[in-house]
């Protein structure tokens, strides 16, 4: 086994379970946020925008600070493996076919039910897989995702220096100047940070550091960046109210802040050299972690069924029963949906995939070959 495997942590190819338990940790507190986020609670003339420094409203705004910091542990984890695996079009059907198969199907429930009226725009819009880039995790990762091996070509090409020029550029461009957005101005789509993203752990993986060893020290480093980022969730709320805003997270309010990405950087070190055995428990709950993701994002209207009208969230936030609200939803949300998603991939995904792969091999060697004929008679025609 060669230095980078060993040190990157590939174990026969299969599944470590110190990444696996990351992912199932992460979508945790992605599920968290959006409780807070997209219920309501957090909105203008929401329960916390009247008195966010109330208890219950920094123990809520606390537990929802960490959406953008778990999408960056979540970029870094493929770019830390994808950087030395070559990109199928099998692997990226897989990813658009969950996708698009929660998309359909929790759609055409809420239409059936009239929960949701039936509109021309509403159908054109659930059969497009990317609407938005710049916000928007699972449409703009499918894009990403695409993007992958021409990043794979350039990172090959590219000397550790010119790598760690590339990726100081570019964390200068979106890290920094996105920091201060109160001074600069900087728009970004996430398939261009995570093309960022994708440099920083490809160099983590590519050209192993002793600096980025030890699951002690990048434990205390994520701590502090974890402390630091929830003072910073209480200090802005405190400017909150006394301007009438709602800045709560304007610190980690974005994936390109220093916050979220200083502590989704350490976080996903410490998980890299935490030493934990395989368990298939582990690995089998995470692999559903995307299918929860798309499960309970899937559109606007899925997200009020489940945090206004299911769990009602704003209406839990006078109980005293708050503090314990938002842990069982988070998990109950998580649980249902992991296991959803394992039927999908019992029952409908590797059916279909054993029946694809059948064919899919002869689809793709005729598109090469139709390629190369395009591009060798182009070739001839310059020459």
């Amino acid at each position: 086994m060669n230095e980078k495997t060993s040190r990157g942590g590939l174990q026969g190819g299969t599944r470590q379970s110190n990444f696996e338990l990351f992912r199932i940790i992460v979508m945790l507190l992605v599920i968290a946020h959006h409780y807070v986020v997209n219920s309501g609670i957090a909105a203008a003339g929401g329960p916390i925008f009247a008195d966010p420094m109330a208890p219950r409203s920094l123990y809520l705004l606390l537990w929802g600070g960490w959406g953008k910091t778990g999408i960056n542990c979540f970029v870094l984890l493929s770019g830390y493996f994808m950087c030395e695996k070559s990109i199928t079009l099998r692997k990226f059907l897989k990813l658009l076919c969950e996708f698009m198969f929660y998309r359909i199907a929790i759609t055409a429930v809420f239409w059936l039910t009239g929960y949701e009226k039936i509109t021309p725009a509403g159908i054109i819009d659930v059969l497009i897989p990317v609407t938005e880039l710049s916000d928007g995790f699972a449409g703009a990762y499918l894009v990403f995702f695409l993007f992958i091996p021409f990043l794979n070509i350039l990172i090959r090409n590219l000397t550790e220096r010119q790598h760690v020029r590339l990726l100081a550029l570019t964390a200068f461009m979106y890290v920094f100047l996105g920091t201060f957005r109160p001074v600069f101005s900087v728009t970004m789509n996430y398939v261009s940070w995570f093309a960022v993203l994708f440099l920083l752990a490809s160099w983590i993986r590519l050209y192993p550091k002793k600096f980025f060893d030890g699951a002690k020290r990048w434990g205390l480093i994520a701590g502090a960046c974890i402390l630091v980022s929830a003072a910073s969730v209480v200090l802005c709320s405190w400017v909150s109210a006394r301007i009438g805003k709602t800045y709560y997270y304007v610190a980690v309010t974005d994936c390109n802040t220093l916050l979220a990405v200083c502590t989704g950087t350490a976080l996903f070190l410490f998980f890299r050299n935490l030493r934990i055995r395989p368990n298939r428990l582990i690995n089998a709950v995470a692999a559903t972690t995307f299918g929860v993701f798309c499960i309970h994002t899937c559109s606007d209207a899925m997200r009020r069924w489940l945090w206004q009208d299911t769990l009602k969230n704003i209406e839990f936030y006078s109980r005293p029963t708050i503090y314990l609200h938002i842990i069982c939803a988070v998990i109950a949300v998580f649980a249902v949906c992991a296991v959803i998603d394992a039927l999908r991939i019992r029952f409908l995904e590797k059916p279909f995939f054993r029946a694809l792969d059948k064919r899919l091999p002869g689809a793709v060697s005729r598109w090469q070959k139709f390629e190369d004929r395009i591009f060798s008679d182009g070739n001839a025609g310059n020459e």
